[in-house]
């Protein structure tokens, strides 16, 4: 049988990925116990596709497969079909990704996995094509041999499935060690130091992606060692990135990644996950270098967030699709003839110089190898070079690139957009907090702040159950789903660094409540570690604990830095304590491969100090104030917390949740800045000079 004409199940949800899939002849249900239940009654496979909104390849699969109507037959006749938004349950994502990987050494989405009724695996791919192509099996015939295997060898597929749910809960395990050794941050950096492309930076061949973690973690691993090695991959890979096609150079913001080994050719889609990581990681850079470019390219990503990532309410989409009319990356290349018609012969000329346009184009079709026409921009060209070459001063080149660029993506507005992933995603909007706010304090930009404080108060106000309980998405005026250990982790650290910018001792409040609760509802008593779903979640086939850290860092890593800076900022040693165990919880699964933990080697970094509390007194307003937060600000300092105590109400507050603040007061009527490091105070300083020599390492 076929679904309804008026679709299936699926047009009763809010995400966006399962309502593409609505109106599907296949009878799709979302996942739940109406689906587990007809499988058990009528003794039927389950079939589970698991993707999201902006993935190219699941949109492939849909027009391919799921919209023809024989596939859909055999689907509805012979299995339970569910579908899954990864996004909305990344907890079942993880277990039958996990089952992917393990039988077939590699992942990606679609996710394709056959189920018994009682949800253990027994079969998982990714994309099939309908038919066999290019040695990749077809999905018809996969789906008659796996139902008469379900028919005729039961015993065997039932069988399998056991041995996978018992491997499978032996990787969750994790593999507990003693506390991590400093030595682990120089295995990592040398394993990162063999993988750099001297050629093209970053690390590997193709693909390539942006994983600013790790950019973030050699930035701090060179201000400990003073190895300039690796300050030097860090900056040149986000120039890379900056000046590749990856990045988008006309409307600003990081593709999803580089399909080549250049930066040149990008997966399309963009996450807002990547936008607030390489965020931080400009904000990083400029610390660490004082170089302006990054500070510049920090606030093109931000003003893209601003501008098109952004609610009416303050808080941020998931997602941009790559494909428009059907066609990846259609909205965001040019061929020669359009740059001409937009800016003129002669701006057309310096504008395609500078972004490395060609006649006939320069994106080659993947499965022909022949050129489409079309230009990816990207910076192949020195900017002085090009200046001399077309007679102009640097920064009149500068201009008229810019106004160029500005017309550009007025007419690029006129074309049909990517569809937009609106749902709202609580962890998601933490990591972008964390960003705006950091990125608002280092460059002085209050409007940054503004805008996180506003998404702050968004989730405050939409993503709390009426027990308290934090919920991980929003859309469509429904706040659903109980949020997972990542919602609390990356949250509580956007609220942290809110709390540094704006110093307002509510954003601290709500954090340390974050953290409590994560510890309630989420902490492994038994073994250490974080799960990834709560104690009041759903019952799966495992309870997951994530530590590897991927395009997004884990929550693990984010909580193990979130419990240490909390701790520092209140003294609150109870949640140092926490954060030791954590690491002992992951320590012998990161001693395998330092590398992959690079967020998690950032709270070790943090660790193993030494650190510094600084706090200044005073009026948030006053000069001499300003001053002070202005030259703590000014320096990299990774591994210090900054709090402000304020007269009043304000003060009072913070010294509620830090008390040792209660004491730091103003000296002589002036702002003073209190410096503490290693367990010990000096005395309060009250000018920017006097702070500095406190702030800056010894010379020799």
């Amino acid at each position: 049988m076929t679904a309804p004409a008026q679709g299936n199940r699926l047009r009763f949800e809010k995400s966006p990925y399962l309502l593409q899939h609505a109106f599907n002849p296949v009878d799709w249900y979302p996942w739940g116990e109406e689906a587990f239940a007809r499988a058990r009654d009528e003794d039927r496979p389950i079939f589970l596709s698991i993707g999201y909104a902006t993935c190219h390849w699941c949109h492939v699969m849909e027009r391919e497969s799921f919209e023809r109507r024989d596939v859909a037959a055999l689907l509805n006749e012979r299995y339970v079909p569910i579908k899954v938004d990864r996004e909305e349950r990344p907890d079942v994502d993880h277990i039958y990704m996990t089952v992917c990987q393990a039988l077939t050494g590699s992942g990606g989405w679609p996710l394709s996995v056959i189920l018994t009724p009682d949800r253990r695996p027994f079969f998982a791919g990714t994309y099939f094509p309908p038919e066999a192509r290019f040695g990749r099996p077809g999905l018809v015939d996969l789906l008659y041999q796996i139902a008469s295997a379900w028919d005729g060898q039961r015993s065997r597929i039932e069988a399998s499935a056991s041995e996978i749910v018992a491997a499978i809960r032996g990787e969750f395990a994790g593999l507990p060690g003693e506390r991590p050794d400093p030595a682990l941050l120089t295995t990592a950096f040398e394993h990162l130091l063999q993988r750099f492309d001297e050629e093209f930076a970053g690390f590997g061949n193709a693909p390539k992606f942006p994983t600013p973690h790790q950019l973030v973690f050699l930035f701090r691993y060179a201000h400990r060692t003073g190895d300039g090695r690796a300050l030097d991959m860090a900056e040149r890979t986000l120039r890379a990135m900056r000046r590749g096609g990856v990045y988008d150079q006309v409307g600003f913001g990081i593709h999803r990644y580089a399909t080549d080994r250049e930066w040149l050719v990008p997966h399309f889609e963009k996450m807002l996950y990547d936008q607030a990581l390489l965020l931080l990681a400009m904000v990083e850079a400029s610390a660490a270098t004082g170089d302006p470019f990054a500070a510049s390219a920090g606030r093109e990503i931000a003003a893209y967030v601003l501008r098109d990532m952004t609610s009416p309410e303050g808080a941020f989409y998931s997602a941009e699709d790559a494909d428009s009319e059907g066609v990846e990356g259609k909205f965001y290349v040019w061929t020669s003839a359009e740059l001409r018609e937009t800016l003129g012969e002669e701006d057309a000329a310096l504008f395609g110089r500078v972004h490395g346009v060609e006649p006939r184009g320069n994106w080659v079709e993947p499965a022909s190898g022949r050129l489409t026409g079309a230009n990816i921009l990207h910076l192949p060209a020195d900017p002085a070079a090009v200046a001399r070459e077309f007679g102009l001063p640097a920064e009149a080149l500068a201009a008229r690139l810019d106004a160029a660029r500005r017309r550009l993506l007025e007419a690029r507005a006129r074309r049909p957009r990517p569809p937009l992933d609106d749902k709202i995603l609580t962890g998601w909007n933490g990591l972008m907090i964390a960003a705006l706010a950091r990125a608002a304090a280092a460059w002085n930009e209050p409007a940054l702040a503004r805008a996180a404080s506003k998404a702050a108060d968004f989730l405050d106000a939409r993503l709390i159950r009426a027990d308290g309980r934090l919920l991980a998405r929003y859309r469509d005026q429904e706040a659903a789903i109980p949020a997972y250990l990542d919602d609390y982790a990356f949250t509580a650290w956007g609220l942290i660094e809110l709390y540094e910018a704006t110093f307002d001792p509510r954003r601290l409040e709500r954090a340390l409540a974050l953290a409590g609760e994560m510890e309630r509802l989420f902490w492994d008593a038994e073994n250490g570690g974080f799960f990834f779903t709560g104690e009041d979640g759903e019952p799966l086939l495992a309870r997951a604990k994530e530590i590897y850290d991927g395009a997004i860092p884990s929550g693990n890593s984010v909580a193990a830095l979130v419990l240490l800076r909390l701790a520092r900022m209140t003294g609150r040693t109870e949640l140092e304590r926490r954060a030791e165990g954590l690491f002992r919880a992951f320590a012998g699964s990161v001693a395998r491969m330092p590398a992959a933990h690079t967020q998690f080697l950032i709270a070790l970094d943090f660790a193993f100090g030494p650190t510094r509390e600084i706090v200044v007194a005073g009026e948030a307003e006053a000069p001499d104030t300003r001053a002070l937060l202005a030259e703590a600000r000014r320096h990299y300092l990774p591994r210090t917390v900054l709090l402000l105590r304020e007269p009043g109400e304000r003060g009072e507050a913070l010294a509620r949740l830090a008390p040792f603040t209660a004491a730091q007061a103003t000296a002589g009527g002036k702002a003073a800045a209190y410096v503490c490091e290693n367990f010990a105070c000096k005395a309060p300083v009250t000018d920017a000079a006097a702070l500095e020599s406190l702030l800056l390492p010894p010379t020799s």
